[in-house]
């Protein structure tokens, strides 16, 4: 199960973004989310504001794969709150680090559920006190339930869903070896940094190149920077 920004799709413009930002200005939240799934790929894409570093931090160390705000949003049909979700380790694997980006462990999943079986789900933090938090669920939650359907609706009926799947898709082990290479290192200093063999990171290598549709690893990496998949090094 990837994670696709479909804001790094060629072409695609920035409205779904700005509906984000619009969203966390007018209802008074910090950062704003949204994700749907892919129902042929089984990726997960959509759109977040929240900082680049957190982003990255999130999609390389594949958090989508054990976010509970995403599993247990994807199963319900009323809004989670994130103050109910047990602190289980893989809670406590996304959230522990998340205050260094700026990212409140307080929020709230509102899921959509479309005509066709596809779900979507818009996500909003806020960093407050309880009874802040309180006063504010109960004053937004319908104009922001308004907000979700909207999102949802307008990416289904768009073009983004159906290009994403002709992006191509790197494990995070390739993205993580061209992120390396990216930032000046050998395939041996990969392979010890990695705890694994030279040659098993030149299979990633080739693996990456062939999915990228690139003849060399330089040409990969200008590709997977481009496609917003791993930083400039």
């Amino acid at each position: 199960m990837e994670l696709i920004d479909l804001s790094k799709i060629p072409h695609s413009d920035d409205r779904f973004a700005r509906f984000l930002d619009d969203v966390c200005q007018s209802l008074e939240f910090d950062h704003a989310s949204y994700a749907t799934f892919n129902p042929i790929s089984g990726a997960i894409q959509g759109f977040a504001n929240y900082r680049t570093d957190w982003i990255m931090h999130y999609t390389r160390k594949g958090l989508h794969r054990i976010d509970p705000t995403i599993h247990i949003g994807r199963k319900s049909i009323a809004p989670v709150d994130w103050n109910r979700l047990e602190r289980t380790p893989h809670f406590q694997s996304v959230f522990n680090d998340a205050p260094a980006f700026g990212v409140a462990a307080r929020g709230l999943t509102v899921p959509v559920r479309g005509p066709y079986g596809d779900v979507g789900l818009m996500s909003v933090t806020r960093d407050c006190s309880d009874q802040e938090w309180h006063l504010l669920k109960k004053k937004v939650i319908g104009n922001l339930q308004v907000a979700a359907v909207h999102m949802h609706d307008n990416v289904m009926s768009s073009d983004l869903p159906m290009a994403a799947l002709n992006l191509p898709v790197l494990s995070t082990r390739e993205r993580e070896i061209l992120q390396w290479v990216a930032e000046g290192k050998t395939q041996q200093d990969i392979g010890d940094i990695l705890a694994i063999s030279h040659r098993t990171v030149e299979v990633h290598l080739r693996s990456a190149r062939t999915k990228l549709g690139a003849l060399s690893t330089p040409q990969a990496i200008g590709r997977a920077v481009g496609l917003g998949m791993i930083k400039p090094g």
